[in-house]
């Protein structure tokens, strides 16, 4: 396999800070107007709809997370290989890669559906319980959501593949054409036309249709993309096993992600709280707004993956230790910044969203305790991706995967148990202190492995 530097890859040749702005900006950009989507449909969904589509929605996060977490296997393992590849001047390996990513994708997307069609509408009713309307709309918004994934899947497929490539800045400003399509959209199919949940569910769909189209054309007109024709030069079932492996640590943790907000669900219905339905309302736009503060985080994680894979496919170990260093730093000082406007302004925040008084002191609340350690939390993420970018999955699985696969589900049974569900949230502030620990001895040994002095812990990676 040639290991030639490309000359034409600035992620090889322009300095480490210079190089982390200008990738990593266009991807917080790009990251904000996703999260902005999210606020906006709870915007349009509170609004015009209620606090029972909120509570509708609120139910059905742990399933879209499941979606999320699926294309972040396909979309993260291609990313390590990819940018390792493209990093080491193989794009005949790339293009094999890429075409590989298509197949997963589109397979794991068949599979979702399929199973949702044998099972969706039993799992709504139970997930919503007695409340026969609150079902039907968690049936309506899974099945338009569902059938979306193929869309969704290969979108996420082509923004990391573009991302690897260094087209970051054209992404942001497609992006944000993306988003007010689906402001737009939501005007018209929530607001106006009053199709509630489904309205909500379609308008996301169609905007992703629109991402992924564009970004069609964007690889079909730049010279210096992996070409369009290369997908039917190569085999579709190409390098699965590798993709899956390298992606399963972030995607694991997404996994994990779901499985907590299952746990906090479960939680709440059973211990027979009177006001279920509102506690779910608050908790489901206390996760839109964790999820908008979480995606300028992962922007820049991905944004460092991208550059610490292509130094790492060159052999140049310092650029990407440098690139990590900048990367902690940057999630650090933003994790604090949220923290303080969580703990300050978490009422106000759901105000934004419903009009009901309960509901609003709920988000309050739950804000306020789930933040109490959220500074922690970019930097963490940070390193799981820069082990991912190494092609080491089990140092990445055990910074992703710890804290919301074990920590998080465990500690909120616990609270629920021992002192009732009011308590569960302070499991996250909890799992967050866990995760600090966890990660310093992650840390701590890499850094005692590397193998000579002054080559940096990315020598201890895997070679692409």
């Amino acid at each position: 396999m040639s290991l030639r530097q490309s000359p034409e890859n600035r992620f090889l040749t322009a300095s480490p800070g210079r190089l982390f702005a200008v990738t990593a900006l266009p991807m917080i950009a790009i990251m904000g107007m996703n999260g902005i989507l999210g606020i906006v449909d709870a915007f349009f969904l509170g609004h015009y709809v209620g606090a029972d589509a909120m509570a509708a929605v609120g139910m059905t996060f742990p399933i879209l997370m499941i979606t999320i977490a699926l294309a972040t296997l396909v979309g993260g393992g291609m990313s390590s290989l990819l940018a390792r590849q493209l990093g080491a001047g193989n794009r005949e390996e790339a293009s094999a890669t890429l075409a590989g990513a298509h197949g997963l994708a589109l397979s794991i997307a068949l599979v979702l559906i399929v199973l949702f069609c044998a099972g969706g509408r039993l799992f709504s009713i139970h997930l919503a319980g007695s409340d026969g309307s609150i079902a039907d709309m968690v049936w309506v918004f899974l099945a338009i959501s569902v059938a979306g994934t193929p869309i969704q899947f290969l979108l996420a497929v082509h923004a990391d593949a573009c991302r690897n490539e260094g087209h970051a800045g054209t992404m942001a400003l497609m992006s944000l054409g993306v988003t007010l399509a689906n402001i737009v959209l939501n005007s018209v199919l929530v607001a106006r036309m009053e199709l509630g949940v489904a309205g909500s569910a379609l308008g996301t769909v169609l905007a992703q249709a629109l991402g992924l189209t564009l970004l069609l054309v964007l690889r079909r007109l730049k010279a210096d993309m992996l070409p369009l024709a290369s997908l039917w030069r190569n085999r579709w079932t190409n390098r699965w096993q590798a993709i899956a492996v390298l992606g399963a640590p972030l995607s694991l943790g997404f996994a994990g992600m779901a499985l907590s907000a299952a746990s906090v669900v479960v939680a709440l219905r059973f211990s027979a709280s009177a006001d279920y339905a509102k506690t779910i309302a608050a908790y489901g736009i206390a996760t839109r707004i964790f999820g908008f503060a979480f995606l300028p985080s992962m922007a820049v994680g991905m944004a460092m993956q991208s550059i610490v894979g292509n130094n790492v496919g060159a052999g140049l170990y310092a650029r990407s230790d440098a690139t990590l260093r900048i990367a902690a730093t940057t999630t650090l000082l933003y994790c604090a910044a949220v923290e303080g406007l969580l703990l300050s302004q978490g009422s106000a925040l759901g105000a934004m969203f419903v009009a009901d008084a309960a509901v609003i002191d709920d988000v309050g609340r739950i804000l306020r305790i789930m933040a109490a350690l959220y500074l922690f939390s970019g930097p963490v993420l940070v390193l799981g991706l820069y082990f991912q970018a190494l092609g080491q999955p089990a140092r990445a699985a055990l910074l992703t995967l710890v804290k919301p696969v074990l920590l998080v589900p465990l500690l909120i049974g616990t609270a629920a148990i021992l002192l009732g569900g009011n308590a569960l949230w302070f499991a996250y502030p909890a799992a967050d202190a866990l995760a600090v620990v966890i990660t310093v001895l992650v840390l701590l040994t890499a850094i005692k492995e590397r193998g000579r002095a002054g080559i940096g812990i990315a020598a201890t990676g895997v070679r692409p």
